[in-house]
């Protein structure tokens, strides 16, 4: 069976109606992405980044998955696939997916602030976090969020399985994210690269095809492209 890299991001999730941080009226147009999305922001203001995620958490509760994230699981069926995502939502896990990699972390996940990604989690579903609340050493709980400055432990993990690739397809990132962004620099030489995304995004491979559309009605276009071209 061969196997299938899908790299994701947040377009893949924008028709579930969450918000991008990019775009215009996004995330960022509301925050300051020092305040919540740094360890310096946590250390200046905790209960601030608490109330951030907790609100991110609250809109996870009301999402649903989309049939892009569907059609991504149903390609299970006669795939190895293996989804690396920059998101932090859990829709990819809602809609069917088996093995993904978040590589910037779980918003329904917390962890103590001393730390690292996925160490000594706690699954806390959609509920708030607060300040004062601590594991059982006492430590205070903080979003198991990679933020920007912060290592990515989950990289090289992504970066073989990227390098492992038959097929590689990319929905829903502008490849402007990095270390994310680069892993498409892992993938073998001359195997076929797809990219779903309404605006123009080059990527610098010698077998790449874009579908220039939204996840959902990209995904089905590229659905039937394995079809017709029988890979």
């Amino acid at each position: 069976m061969k196997k299938l890299v899908v790299l994701t991001g947040a377009g893949v999730s924008a028709e579930s109606g969450i918000s991008t941080f990019r775009d215009s009226n996004g995330l960022w147009e509301n925050y300051n992405v020092e305040d919540v999305a740094t360890i310096e922001g946590w250390w200046r203001n905790r209960a601030l980044v608490l109330e951030f995620y907790n609100q991110r958490r609250g809109e996870l509760a009301t999402k649903k998955p989309n049939e892009a994230h569907k059609l991504i699981a149903s390609l299970e069926k006669d795939y190895d696939v293996t989804v690396v995502t920059q998101n932090i939502d859990n829709l990819h896990e809602q809609g069917g997916s088996t093995k993904i990699i978040h590589l910037h972390g779980e918003a329904t996940k917390v962890r103590p602030e001393d730390a690292d990604q996925d160490c000594r989690t706690v699954d806390v579903g959609y509920a708030p976090v607060n300040l004062g609340d601590t594991d059982s050493r006492g430590v205070q709980l903080r979003p198991n969020i990679v933020w920007f400055g912060e290592a990515v432990p989950k990289f090289e993990t992504a970066a073989r399985i990227a390098s492992e690739a038959d097929i590689m397809l990319i929905v829903g990132t502008s490849m402007q994210v990095y270390p994310a962004a680069g892993l498409v620099q892992y993938a073998r030489p001359g195997i076929p690269i797809y990219l779903i995304d309404p605006k123009p995004v080059y990527v610098a491979a010698s077998n790449f095809t874009q579908i220039t559309d939204v996840a959902t009605r990209g995904m089905e276009k590229f659905i039937e492209l394995l079809k017709i071209q029988k890979i």
